[in-house]
């Protein structure tokens, strides 16, 4: 037993410096260089080192892969007879992954592979460049290597350095990380609280790391759970809200695949002005090594509406920051519902089912999200009304007059139904094809609207089943007998009316294009 506890105990700062020497530079496949180093046996043991410095072999292309300030090591006679160590404590800690050597190739059964079972850090520390050392064994070398119960840090760093040179790493300020049982070749449980960039917020996370693949830190397992509170979206100009999130993860270090949802109560977008509830889950794969995150999936909800995407958020060379890429499929929304998003009246000026399919493309840069988002898709609107009395008022009266109904019966609202194709771009939406149809009548449009001035610019056709004549009655019908002609339809049924539809939103311009009558 004697000694046994002689061969598990340093009995000089000499004798443990060059087991954590020796131990790390055979497990982690590096260049160890460590500072001072002050041992204490007795009543109980305790080692505090400072400047820990580990960079792999033949990595001088990159940072150290781990830097240490300060730490200290406890543990008792008890528990160094059983291989195990109470408690280590750590300062500084710099961890910095760098991208693999060869991604495309698979990895090695060394590099991929745990070593065999009980070869942990200490077991290794008697063994310098893979031959077995001169002196005698120790019972290190003999016996199962040495278990860490326990191990805690504050203000840590882990860094993913970046695959594409000169693009920033993907950086995790660490504010406080517990992990046990650290020192077998089996995954290590973890907690950990940390800060994300952007949007800033506090993420708190638990599961398990490990084994560590010593050729390649970047394919270390890592899963878990977490949660991801008070995230502020007005970083990205334009939008605004305080995001909440939760899920799991299973993956690598430099590769996570992602499940969860959020929940943002307050989330706006500036144009509009109005706050809405926006809930989502997602279904995500993170790139840690190029920063690029797949989006495999996401289903937001909003209101009454709903839409489903699928893209990714990806650099793009030359520029800072990331673009955002979507396939956006709306099967089952609401028109009441976006237009709360870009119009500032409490009222929405049409209530309606929505669909739409669209392209959504968001450039990076520091204007405001109206004015980089682009769309590219199509549209259909079905059984709209208009909220402004005097608009549907309007409206009805077209239905009717359109089918030469000058003084209808039923008094009831009539139903427009949209379709077409638009584009936004720049905080401007253009319409190259916008069909408006009611019962008796039909608009074709193409034109611009202007999201931030309001700003309507539109020219089309007013097709009508009945003649223009039909539309009046009295003398004004006679009149219009004359001009009926001008505006008949190339089948000769109805009328087809050039208009023009300019001014704002709250004041809009309805009336005909008389330079296009007579150059049709």
């Amino acid at each position: 037993m004697l000694v046994l506890l002689a061969a598990a105990i340093p009995l000089s700062s000499d004798t443990l410096r060059h087991r954590i020497v020796s131990a790390l530079s055979e497990r982690l496949d590096s260049d160890v260089s460590l500072g001072d180093l002050h041992l204490r046996v007795f009543p109980r043991l305790r080692a505090e080192g400072e400047a820990l410095v580990i960079r792999q072999h033949g990595r001088a292309d990159v940072p150290p892969l781990i830097t240490i300030k300060s730490f200290a090591v406890d543990a008792d006679l008890i528990g160094l007879m059983r291989k195990h160590v109470s408690h280590v404590r750590l300062e500084g800690l710099d961890i910095e992954i760098p991208p693999d050597r060869h991604p495309d190739e698979q990895p090695s059964p060394s590099d991929d592979e745990p070593s065999a079972p009980g070869r942990t850090v200490a077991t290794a520390a008697g063994e310098e460049n893979g031959h077995a050392r001169s002196s005698p064994p120790s019972a290190a070398d003999i016996e199962e290597g040495v278990v860490i119960d326990a191990m805690d840090t504050t203000d840590a760093r882990l860094a993913i350095l970046s695959s594409h040179p000169g693009k920033a790493p993907k950086v995790w300020n660490i504010h406080a990380l517990h992990m046990e049982t650290i020192g077998v070749d089996e995954a290590m449980a973890y907690r950990a609280t940390l800060t994300n960039g952007i949007p800033r917020g506090e993420i708190v996370t638990r599961g398990s790391f490990g084994p560590w693949q010593r050729g390649e830190p970047g394919r270390t397992p890592l899963n878990g759970v977490f949660t991801f509170d008070r995230a502020d979206l007005s970083i990205f100009k334009g939008i605004a809200g305080m995001l909440s999130s939760k899920g799991s993860f299973t993956g690598t270090l430099a590769r996570i695949d992602a499940n969860g949802e959020t929940d943002t109560p307050d989330f706006t977008i500036d144009v509009g002005g109005q706050p809405f509830p926006l809930h989502t889950t997602y279904h995500a794969v993170i790139d840690a090594t190029n920063g690029d995150t797949l989006l495999k999936q996401i289903n937001a909800s909003f209101l009454q509406s709903s839409l489903v995407a699928k893209g990714g958020v990806v650099d793009t060379p030359g520029n800072k920051g990331r673009e955002v890429r979507l396939d956006v499929d709306m099967e089952r929304a609401r028109i009441e519902d976006i237009m709360k998003m870009a119009v500032k009246s409490p009222k929405p000026p049409m209530t309606g089912a929505l669909k739409l399919v669209t392209k959504f493309l968001l450039p990076p840069g520091d204007t405001d999200v109206v004015e980089r988002l682009q769309l590219d898709g199509r549209f259909s609107i079905g059984e709209a009304r208009f909220t402004n009395y005097d608009v549907q008022g309007k409206i009805n009266e077209l239905s009717h007059r359109g089918r030469g109904q000058t003084s209808p019966a039923n008094k009831a609202s009539v139903v427009s139904n949209f379709q077409g194709r638009f584009k936004l771009g720049h905080g401007l939406l253009r319409l190259p094809e916008l069909q408006f149809s009611v019962p008796g009548a039909a608009v074709q449009l193409a034109g611009t609207y202007g999201l931030r001035r309001e700003t309507l610019d539109f020219k089309g056709s007013l097709l009508l089943d009945a003649k223009i004549s039909q539309t009046q009655t009295g003398i004004k019908s006679m009149l219009l007998k004359i001009i009926d002609p001008l505006f008949k339809k190339k089948n000769g049924k109805g009328s087809a009316i050039p208009i023009k539809i300019d001014g704002t939103r709250g004041a809009p311009s309805f009336g005909v294009d008389f330079g296009r009558v007579f150059h049709r």
